[in-house]
């Protein structure tokens, strides 16, 4: 009796040591490919600090590899006058555009998602098949029909009623920015309708109809009762909808090249066609005597840490916030 009990507690020792030795492993594991997740992601960043913190003179040196050799804000000091011409204004100004077209896209993407999810009408099911259709489909293909469209603008001929030559081109405008994201071909909104709709499928039907008991109608019963609910997935499109517009190049340099907009700022200006531009204008500003492609690229650097500043500030105070409601939003899950 004695050797059995023994031997059975030499197994359990046995188990629970496999067993802690097992999660020790999995531990070990674990942390070495978080650790070189963290250092894929971080490195090119880290290389970055001699790079945009170094004298313009001593880019390219050799010895230069983790730390400047004399720290200095130059390239900053420079992306501010080539990009921020109005100074802080400039930020601003991106930023009130993208609040605004984010105001719109997620006015009417809850709109459209509530329709498709909770309206039966006549033909809804194609309507939605035509939302993924066109987030399926590349932008670029619906490019030129829609600068044709709005170059020669004439809301369906009622402006024959009110100009003579009945069309007028709304090209390098922002209203026509403001225009694909009422009509939904802003910046991904396609994705955005359908996130609505998934969000507003998955609330249940007893909230309509407890609503409807207490004399609200359509329009009562939506505001009211669906938006207050559907705060996860407002926030979630908010948030990508700020992000995406932000740093959109793509419409804005197509409807509204002249626009107050940073990111096509930094694109036009940095644009490959325009280095010897930038280096000669760092060359007269700060007295450099020689600027090679090394300052062009610390200068560039320069400005996109400049013009990530309200995405990072978004980024850390909504992160927490953001990824709870992306789980009940449809994104995932």
């Amino acid at each position: 009796m004695k050797n059995k009990t023994e031997n059975a507690s030499f197994g359990l020792k046995v188990y629970l040591f496999r067993k802690k030795w097992k999660n020790v492993l999995q531990s070990v594991f674990l942390f070495c490919i978080i650790a070189g997740l963290c250092f894929t992601i971080l490195y090119p960043i880290v290389q970055l600090v001699p790079t945009i913190f170094s004298n313009i003179e001593d880019l390219g040196n050799p010895n230069v590899i983790w730390l400047p050799l004399e720290f200095s804000i130059t390239s900053f000091r420079a992306a501010i006058r080539f990009c921020m011409p109005e100074g802080i204004m400039t930020m601003i100004k991106s930023i009130l555009y993208a609040g605004l077209i984010m105001s719109i896209q997620v006015f009417f993407s809850a709109m459209a998602g509530y329709s498709l999810a909770r309206v039966k009408f006549l033909g809804h099911r194609v309507v939605f098949f035509l939302v993924i259709l066109v987030f399926l489909v590349p932008r670029q293909s619906l490019l030129l029909a829609q600068y044709i469209y709005y170059s020669h603008f004439n809301a369906f001929g009622l402006l024959k009623l009110f100009t003579a030559a009945g069309e007028i081109n709304l090209i390098n405008k922002p209203i026509t920015l403001i225009m694909l994201a009422v009509l939904g071909f802003g910046v991904q909104q396609s994705l955005f309708i359908f996130i609505f709709s998934q969000f507003f499928k998955n609330i249940p039907n007893e909230l309509e109809e407890a609503a409807l008991i207490d004399g609200c109608g359509f329009h009562k019963t939506y505001f009211k009762i669906m938006v207050p609910n559907a705060v996860p997935a407002i926030s979630t499109v908010a948030v990508l909808s700020f992000v995406w517009n932000y740093g959109d190049t793509y419409l804005t340099s197509y409807f509204n090249k002249d626009g107050p907009y940073l990111s096509s700022t930094l694109a036009r200006v940095f644009s490959t066609a325009n280095k010897d531009f930038v280096l000669n204008a760092i060359k007269v500003w700060f007295n450099v005597p020689l600027a090679t492609d090394f300052a062009f690229d610390a200068v560039k650097q320069a400005a996109v840490l400049i013009f990530l500043i309200p995405l990072l500030l978004v980024y850390f105070g909504a992160q927490k916030w953001l990824v709870e409601n992306l789980e009940n939003s449809g994104l995932v899950g």
